[in-house]
């Protein structure tokens, strides 16, 4: 019987937190929601906020944190983090020192019966990283917040049975956008977002390497759309002789609502 759980809880430049779940033991990923946001959406997913074993943070901008405080505080579960992490963390109250659990890039490690490998990301925080888990032999990612995708980081990706994959932005949409142009070479550059095209590169590098579920995350409210998200990578995959619902699944995760992985 298949008892994992890989869920998007909410997903976009609003805010972004997901679930790992093997029926034993339940990881949170990131908290960029309200306290009570996030409380609804795990429950919706069939886990109450009191049975999280752990919070894993990927980084510390605010759509990734935001709600981290409050449940900590409320319910004393353990915050994994890079050391820059934990210590560029602003606006969300007092935290227990004691919950404060530091990892280090390409560093495993064990949370229950759930095995935990962060990896370096380009982004432009502290020290962001993305995370894989091994569950009963099978490997699941979330890789978001990341200007480009080396081969290295593509190394780390592959493998992954099921992945949480960013595909933050339209190119197009984003230049003719309301963001000023700062803001439009920060996303744009090698230390900002994945565009559409970017993740459904990435995306045919997996499927050919054997990824079987992909959902495409944090698409950005004023840049992107999901069908224009959903249809870059789907042509890609189709074009290559993938067939998108019998030899990988390909969803995009809702900005306000859960989104359950089709594993």
């Amino acid at each position: 019987m298949n008892n994992i759980k890989f869920v998007s809880l909410i997903s976009g430049s609003s805010g972004n937190a997901s679930l790992i779940s093997d029926g034993r033991t339940n990881l949170l990923i990131d908290c960029g929601g309200s306290g009570k946001c996030i409380q609804n959406a795990l429950m919706e997913a069939g886990v109450a906020v009191g049975e999280i074993d752990a919070v894993l943070l990927t980084h510390e901008h605010s759509d990734h944190v935001k709600g981290v405080g409050v449940l900590s505080r409320r319910y004393g579960f353990p915050i994994y983090a890079t050391e820059k992490t934990h210590s560029s963390i602003v606006k969300v109250g007092e935290i227990n020192p004691d919950l404060k659990i530091n990892v280090t890039p390409d560093n495993e490690f064990e949370i229950g019966s759930i095995r935990v490998l962060p990896f370096s990301i380009p982004h432009d925080a502290a020290d962001p990283v993305g995370y894989s888990f091994s569950v009963n032999n099978n490997k699941y990612t979330i890789a978001t917040d990341m200007g480009y995708i080396s081969n290295s980081i593509l190394d780390r990706l592959k493998g992954s049975k099921a992945i949480i994959l960013e595909s933050n932005h339209d190119v197009e949409m984003l230049r003719c956008g309301p963001y000023p142009f700062y803001l439009q070479q920060r996303i744009l550059g090698q230390y900002g977002h994945l565009s559409n095209e970017t993740a459904s590169i990435a995306a045919l590098a997996l499927a050919e390497s054997g990824t079987e579920h992909i959902m495409l995350g944090h698409l950005s409210e004023h840049n992107n759309l999901p069908e224009i998200a959903m249809l870059e990578t789907n042509q890609r995959l189709t074009a290559a002789g993938i067939n998108v619902g019998s030899d990988i699944t390909l969803q995009v995760a809702q900005r306000h609502k859960i989104t359950i992985m089709d594993i």
